[in-house]
């Protein structure tokens, strides 16, 4: 059967019931992008409730397991690690073409199809062309080719160095029905890599939509610490081991000098990829004479909602991964961020922390020291400051989601909606 069907068939699609797909690398163990597509869903089932809603993503079976809507698969060849020239030469063209029928199957069946937040519109991690930028470029294109809303909303984007790379993310992007990114950094590099962005928003992170934790009460003296499983950006391959081994050395020397000094440590990934860094931590640490093993804990969690919980019960949080840090101060927490991207930075800095930030790429030990002894000596007065800004974030929030009402749900003309969040 044909993908591609004569104009009348169309009127089928949009005199049915409102059918809306959420596509994303979703369900495969990172809780931060689980968490965009928790506070998507949330939306649609309040103000959209008889929308019929499935997913394309990572892990279909985690999202139907977990989130009760069908689900399929986002690419049909998903083995990334086999030998170089098979699947160079002949995995990846034959998954690409699969893929683009997929895909455009799977499009042309919704009237929307949402991309729920995630860093989609960047590469700040070691990532291939033909991997979730092609998937991207894929959605958008199908989405023109059958007059599907796609939306790319709260997205993060970072100025791409990798030719190939950066213009299937432009390409796609350009395709897109609506786009709105979660700062200004990820307009810029969208503008900077040149995309015309004259027309695009900029929200809030979708996670502070998400409700967070109360009275939880915290544990004096207790430190969350959020490690990944880090190897550099796509520029730094060659140096991927060597930039692995320096962070987590100097993580461990950090945490030793946490517990040295009175702290209990509690351990914590929120990507399955970061799980085996944490048990070589704690396999270390333990192993030191003296150490009582409840000063450093190793906590799973196994959703964002489980992670705010968890670093609600402590004093302060020091955090590797975007989502992480994000979490942590959604509930309140002073927070150190390692970050590996400059996303992080950004966030650190609307949330009133801008000082208390290092990269992952060239970690020091002593500066980590100093910075977080002056994070604790504040931290009455910078709660009160992240409270005040989280609310404001979901306050924001809250008016992106009445504009995809209007933009995405309705007949409303795009152009003649104020697509900027209101004012402070």
């Amino acid at each position: 059967m044909s993908l591609l069907r004569p104009p009348k068939k169309r009127a089928q699609k949009t005199a049915a019931a409102l059918r809306v797909g959420l596509c994303g690398q979703l369900g495969a163990g990172n809780l931060g992008n689980d968490g965009s597509l928790e506070a998507m869903l949330a939306y649609l089932k309040v103000e959209h409730p008889d929308a019929i809603v499935d997913c394309m993503c990572t892990r279909p079976d985690q999202v139907t397991a977990r989130y009760d809507i069908p689900a399929t698969q986002l690419r049909w060849y998903q083995k990334d690690h086999e030998p170089v020239p098979l699947v160079k030469y002949v995995k990846v063209p034959m998954a690409m073409v699969i893929d683009a029928f997929r895909t455009a199957s799977w499009v042309r069946r919704h009237n929307v199809v949402i991309v729920p937040g995630m860093g989609v519109l960047e590469a700040t991690i070691p990532i291939r062309p033909w991997h979730g930028p092609y998937s991207i470029f894929l959605l958008c294109a199908s989405g023109r080719l059958f007059k599907t809303k796609v939306a790319l909303v709260s997205v993060g984007a970072d100025v791409i160095g990798q030719r190939l790379t950066r213009q299937v993310i432009t390409a796609a992007a350009r395709l897109a029905y609506y786009r709105s990114y979660r700062d200004t950094f990820s307009r810029d590099a969208m503008r900077q890599m040149g995309v015309d962005t004259s027309g695009d928003a900029v929200y809030p992170d979708l996670a502070f939509y998400l409700p967070a934790p109360r009275g939880a009460p915290a544990v004096a003296g207790s430190v969350a610490v959020g490690v990944m499983d880090y190897h550099g950006g796509n520029g730094d391959r060659r140096r991927s081991d060597e930039i692995h081994a320096s962070y987590v050395e100097t993580m461990k020397h950090f945490i030793l000098w946490l517990v040295d000094n009175g702290r209990t440590v509690r351990l914590f990934a929120t990507d399955v990829h970061d799980e085996p860094v944490v048990r070589e931590v704690i396999a270390e640490l333990h192993a030191r004479p003296g150490l009582d093993p409840s000063q450093v804990i190793a906590e799973p969690v196994s959703s964002i909602d489980e992670l705010m919980q968890r670093l609600a019960s402590v004093d302060t949080v020091v955090g590797t991964r975007y989502h992480n840090v994000l979490c942590a101060l959604k509930v309140a927490k002073p927070t150190l961020s390692v970050g590996y991207a400059a996303k992080s930075d950004v966030l650190m800095a609307e949330m009133g922390l801008a000082e208390f930030c290092q990269s992952a790429r060239s970690l020091h030990l002593d500066r980590l020291i100093r910075q977080f002894t002056e994070l604790e000596s504040r931290s009455g007065q910078l709660r009160q400051t992240l409270m005040e800004r989280s609310a404001e974030k979901a306050r924001v929030l809250d008016h992106q989601f009445a504009m995809l009402s209007a933009v995405l749900f309705s007949a409303a003309n795009p152009t003649s909606l104020s697509l900027d969040p209101p004012v402070k």
